[in-house]
């Protein structure tokens, strides 16, 4: 029996969030992961994110990444209205992202939310995937073989830099 491929959703705070997604973006793309990517402010927009949090599993989505900046409640909001993980990405909009970093994890008991580092978006991208990768074997082939090739290129480099130093 095979399982449909489930997609992530990227959901951001505001579109002048775009630009510190973009790496999450590249990673589900070269990863072959279906996503979509919606701008649901839990402070302007706190229904509709409600609502998108709660149909999101019959919609086909597995994973949330959350990305928000100031007072980063998106995470917290979906993650009050689903079961599906959801992935916190702090966003330096303000005070270095310190604050979208506190508001991110500091989850209540019972409304856990997974948190990578402010502005980690490609980790955010990663994470998703390896939780889809727990029921996708072709995806966990893709991720083991993206992880070979970022090893590979940390060789080449220490050859490089070990020639000139010779």
């Amino acid at each position: 029996m095979q399982t449909e491929r489930k997609q992530v959703a990227l959901l951001l705070g505001s579109e002048n969030d775009l630009s510190l997604v973009q790496p999450a973006i590249k990673v589900l793309a070269e990863l072959e992961i279906p996503y979509a990517v919606r701008i649901l402010s839990a402070h302007r927009l706190g229904e509709e994110a409600c609502r998108f949090a709660s149909e999101a599993r019959s919609e086909g989505f597995g994973v949330l990444i959350a990305a928000a900046g100031k007072a980063a409640h998106l995470a917290g909001t979906l993650a009050s209205r689903t079961l599906l993980p959801v992935i916190g990405l702090p966003l330096s909009a303000s005070l270095g992202g310190l604050d979208a970093l506190l508001s991110t994890v500091q989850m209540p008991s019972g409304y856990p939310v997974a948190t990578v580092a402010i502005d980690g978006a490609a980790n955010a991208a990663l994470l998703a995937a390896q939780i889809l990768a727990l029921s996708d074997p072709k995806l966990l082939l893709r991720l083991e073989a993206a992880r070979q090739a970022g090893q590979e290129a940390v060789r080449e480099a220490d050859r490089r830099i070990a020639k000139s130093f010779m």
